[in-house]
């Protein structure tokens, strides 16, 4: 009887059935045309614009509301300050200045940063060096050696370059050996099998897997550098004659020329915004994006 019945149960044919297709439109969108504002907004240039000419607009709004050019001017007075300081020559003389005296200090702030980390991920004692280094100096403002500074270098580009080291080396000395240190074990014994010791492990292996933690620190040890410079020269600027860009705003706000000093100010930011925009983007596009290696 249980046979009987499992040979009809295997036998007997299954119904058939048909599962309707629902429409594309109830499932949701998988891919359409962007539309022109759409595809304008994934421009990132534009987006940047935007946001410069909302802060315009607002800068120049409250500006007219206040109504009170000694203590915030307008836009409008600012750029024509500006414009007029560049046409005499004396605000591209002063940037010119500033950025010379800048890129000394940078370059050997680097250059002694590449340095300490390079003998600090080759042996213990040279990480234990550098992160008492680390601990003790870098919470030490770089404006606050400036007295020491004067005292032993003097009155001049000695002195400012002095303090842009310290400014510089302490926070790209850290990420990159923090990037130094994300760098996978494969990579690591991949470039000991292909023996590579010392330098030449540093500069195959070790720089191009923590590129992007050092490129994070070169950013953030020029925007240091950037404001302690600008800080220094407002303190003693002339160094070279005319002084920086710090001294033109003192000079400027000692004789109550205020739009000229937001003139200097928005030099700062100019220049600021070119470096980080045009000069880091630049670098960033040709390895660490290329790579795939950020997003």
């Amino acid at each position: 009887m249980t046979i009987e019945r499992t040979a009809n149960a295997v036998g007997a044919a299954r119904p058939e059935f048909e599962s309707p297709v629902e429409a594309a439109g109830n499932i949701g969108e998988i891919a359409r045309p962007l539309s022109p504002a759409e595809r304008l907004f994934n421009i990132g240039a534009l987006r940047v614009t935007m946001i410069l000419v909302i802060l315009i607009v607002a800068w120049e709004l409250y500006a007219r509301w206040l109504d009170n050019p000694l203590m915030f001017p307008t836009f409008g007075s600012v750029v024509g300050a500006m414009w007029q300081a560049i046409r005499d020559g004396e605000l591209l003389k002063r940037c010119a200045t500033s950025l010379e005296t800048l890129v000394i200090g940078y370059a050997i702030g680097v250059a002694i940063a590449a340095v300490l980390t390079t003998f600090a991920v080759s042996t213990r004692i040279g990480t234990d060096f550098l992160r008492t280094l680390t601990a003790m100096l870098n919470p030490l403002p770089a404006i606050a050696l400036l007295p020491l500074a004067m005292l032993w270098f003097g009155l001049g580009t000695p002195s400012i370059v002095f303090v842009l080291v310290h400014s510089v080396l302490w926070p790209v000395s850290l990420n990159t050996h923090s990037g130094f240190l994300s760098v996978t074990e494969t990579l690591r014994m991949t470039g000991q099998n292909y023996g590579l010791r010392g330098l030449r492990y540093v500069m195959h292996i070790l720089v191009p897997a923590a590129l992007p933690s050092i490129l994070t620190g070169l950013k953030i040890g020029w925007a240091f550098a950037w404001r302690t410079l600008i800080a220094s020269e407002l303190v003693f600027g002339v160094s070279s004659g005319s002084g920086g860009l710090g001294w033109y705003i003192f000079e400027n706000r000692n004789e109550l020329q205020i739009a000229a000093v937001f003139a200097g100010l928005l030099a700062v930011i100019v220049i600021g915004l070119f470096v980080e925009s045009v000069v880091f983007r630049s670098v960033e596009k040709i390895t660490v994006l290329r790579w795939g290696m950020q997003r």
